[in-house]
């Protein structure tokens, strides 16, 4: 995610705990007298307080889930290491980042639960060898 689109969720996030916070005021100063319930101030700062933490808490939380979403997908695969779902021969699938992937080995059979690393791709389908090194065939 980049900088500009993050200030923007920035500015909006401000801006709506702002109105969300006149919100709550309105309410307490002109709805609940209405109904007969007039609380101390001291709880409408604190519950202002509370809204304003938890307003802050998302900001940051949905940030770090943006980011993270942005890390995966096909052109960050290449260098990537991963497992063997199956055995490569030389078709299979492999578990990379918690998902499954259909992958060709580069060379020759590889086991199941093997670590492999991701070197090329092509589409959806990425070519893999053992992140050991060991390039021998079996």
């Amino acid at each position: 995610m980049n900088k500009r689109l993050t200030r923007t969720r920035l500015i909006l996030a401000i801006i709506s705990t702002g109105l969300e916070e006149v919100a709550v005021w309105a309410i307490w100063t002109r709805v609940l007298p209405d109904f007969g319930i007039e609380w101390p101030w001291q709880i409408l700062v604190a519950l202002m307080m509370v809204w304003a933490a938890f307003g802050t808490w998302l900001f940051i939380f949905t940030t770090n889930v943006l980011k993270k979403q942005a890390q995966i997908g096909l052109t960050s695969m290449v260098g990537v290491t991963g497992i063997a779902a199956g055995p490569l021969n030389p078709d299979g699938l492999v578990k990379i980042k918690g998902e499954l992937w259909r992958a060709v080995s580069e060379v020759g059979k590889i086991e199941t639960g093997e670590e492999v690393v991701v070197v090329s791709q092509n589409g959806l389908k990425l070519s893999v060898r053992r992140a050991d090194g060991a390039d021998t065939k079996r």
